[in-house]
């Protein structure tokens, strides 16, 4: 069994986002072709934004750290730090309102 400390891996990437032009940092915590489950790690600053983009298949967000919103179509989803939603399957972007790190979970075969 791997264990990695979610804790300790969104501090690091936090710092390295604080350090980025683009103001956000990834890093992929479970995954790879070889995998059905791809988890990767977000790391954003204040005002970042990963712009509107298609869903990938089956999603869900979990705050770790900090408030984002998730815009998809007309709606907006607010959440916070412990917040877990399932993304909509459809365009949407996602912009960190504080510094904020999230853990995206995608099945990748249908």
């Amino acid at each position: 069994m791997q264990i990695t400390s979610l804790t300790a891996l969104a501090a690091a990437q936090l710092e390295v986002a604080r350090t980025s032009s683009a103001g956000r940092s990834a890093v992929t915590v479970h995954g790879g072709r070889e995998h059905d489950l791809r988890q990767t790690l977000i790391a954003m600053t204040a005002g970042a934004r990963l712009g509107e983009h298609e869903s990938p298949g089956e999603a869900t967000l979990q705050v770790l750290e900090g408030e984002v919103t998730l815009h998809a179509g007309d709606d907006a989803h607010d959440l916070r730090a412990g917040d877990h939603g399932v993304i909509p399957p459809q365009r949407h972007d996602l912009v960190a309102r504080t510094d904020a790190v999230v853990l995206l979970t995608v099945a990748t075969r249908a």
